[in-house]
């Protein structure tokens, strides 16, 4: 069988597909809005389904509940004696306000040789990689060096609840025999200046993340009349709780992931950093500084507020949503400074929560993931470093699997990455993706 070309299937490389399975990923509106409404991921689902069954695998479709559907198939390997390795991407995506964008943000436009559109970092570009590598391997015929467990989950956007989480604590089954796991926000190049002049790409290998404490504040006070004075206004109680809360000096601490990232940086750059000022050294990493600011020191943010039914009425209580990060080894530490600070009027609710992870910075594994990259980039640096946010290796963590961030792109020195996670105009480059793809088989081919 071949197509119109006169190539046969088993030719077609990765890199030939997956701009157009990246396309087709970001075609499909995927949006979690953290509540029942969006569209779920099960058309996506099937659509990788259909990739995979056409190259003869038997992936196992899965929903935690209407709709919120995740994909899991597992390849053999030449070891299977071997810890497995996990590969996974998920399949929702943040919403989009269309209004904002200069495209429309599910169109999937190829633009200034981009494949735009909402996922196109954050993480359809990575399943991509993945399926089209995945679709190339079994049409080899060749068997990888251990047992590979693809999964491509759903409602990460959300905290996985729905998605990895449910799949760890209903099917561990799937996921049996694994040691290490690979999936998103790592990997991805950085151009640095060095000492003489030069430029130098770095690429950010993810060895750590945050911890998440998603809580909710709520003020309780005096119902009233708004004529009248009040001296347990709940709205004031949660005002003095969230003025002390974001005026508090949460303390540096570098981590190992973080120690090393900022050591090689300085050892290219020949710029210094001190425990309490890292900024000179920082500001050479583009749009990744504030990903890396965010690991210096655990972090709480308000995001959302919520008091009150009428101008004239004093309500009973108030509330606000604080999004809380901290390093491995502070949450309770920053459980303590919340709740003191918060006061005695305001309760302090927990929403959602997850792990901090902290992988080996160096070892076999991480080995394999450096040679790939030199591979196809060979005066790269790859370096370590720790995500401010979160990812499914938190919920894969519960069965003992170790997790890392690699979705290898070499992105060109000017464009601002790291801030379109979540942003506006979000973009990944063509030759980008098929770099990924060359580097992510290179990966599965000895990994």
């Amino acid at each position: 069988m071949s197509d119109t070309n006169n190539t046969t299937t088993s030719d077609v490389k990765a890199r030939d597909e997956v701009v157009r399975i990246c396309q087709d990923l970001i075609g499909i509106d995927t949006s979690n809005y953290g509540t029942d409404k969006g569209p779920g991921e099960r058309k996506a689902a099937e659509y990788v389904m259909s990739q995979f069954t056409e190259v003869g695998l038997e992936p196992e479709l899965l929903e935690s509940e209407p709709g919120r559907a995740s994909v899991v198939v597992r390849i053999e390997g030449e070891d299977s004696s071997r810890g497995a390795l996990v590969v996974h991407g998920h399949l929702d995506v943040v919403p989009a306000n269309a209004d904002d964008w200069q495209v429309d943000p599910f169109a999937a436009e190829i633009k200034d040789d981009c494949v735009w559109g909402r996922g196109a970092v954050d993480m359809k570009d990575m399943d991509a990689m993945i399926i089209a590598n995945v679709r190339e391997l079994v049409r080899s015929g060749k068997k990888p060096p251990r047992d590979l467990i693809i999964g491509m989950f759903a409602d990460e956007e959300a905290g996985g609840i729905k998605g990895s989480h449910w799949l760890v604590d209903n099917r561990p089954d799937l996921f049996e025999g694994a040691s290490e796991a690979i999936s998103e926000v790592g990997g991805y190049s950085v151009t640095v200046p060095t000492k003489t002049g030069a430029q130098q790409r770095v690429y950010l290998l993810q060895t750590a993340e945050k911890g998440i404490a998603w809580l909710r504040l709520v003020a309780h006070g005096r119902a009233g009349h708004g004529s009248v004075p009040n001296d347990a206004n709940a709205v004031v109680r949660l005002a003095e709780a969230i003025a002390r809360i974001s005026a508090h000096p949460w303390p540096r601490e570098y981590i190992a992931s973080v120690s090393l990232l900022l050591d090689g940086l300085c050892d290219i750059t020949g710029i210094g950093y001190t425990p309490d000022d890292a900024s000179e050294l920082l500001q050479h990493i583009g749009g990744a500084r504030g990903f890396v600011e965010g690991t210096l020191r655990d972090t709480a943010n308000f995001t959302m507020l919520d008091s009150g039914y009428k101008h004239n009425v004093i309500p009973q209580t108030a509330s606000a949503s604080l999004d809380c990060r901290f390093l491995p080894g502070h949450e309770d530490d920053l459980m303590n400074v919340i709740r003191e600070l918060a006061g005695e009027f305001v309760e302090v609710e927990v929403l959602h929560h997850d792990i901090a992870l902290d992988a080996p910075v160096d070892g076999p594994l991480v080995a394999k993931m450096r040679s790939a990259v030199a591979a196809h980039d060979p005066e790269a640096v790859v370096l370590p470093y720790c995500l401010s946010g979160g990812t499914d290796n938190k919920a894969l963590k519960k069965l003992g699997i170790t997790g890392y961030g690699f979705a290898p792109l070499k992105l060109p020195a000017d464009l601002d990455f790291a801030p379109m996670f979540h942003g506006i105009d979000e973009r990944v480059p063509l030759e980008s993706l098929r770099f990924g793809a060359d580097v992510l088989g290179e990966f599965f081919r000895d990994c």
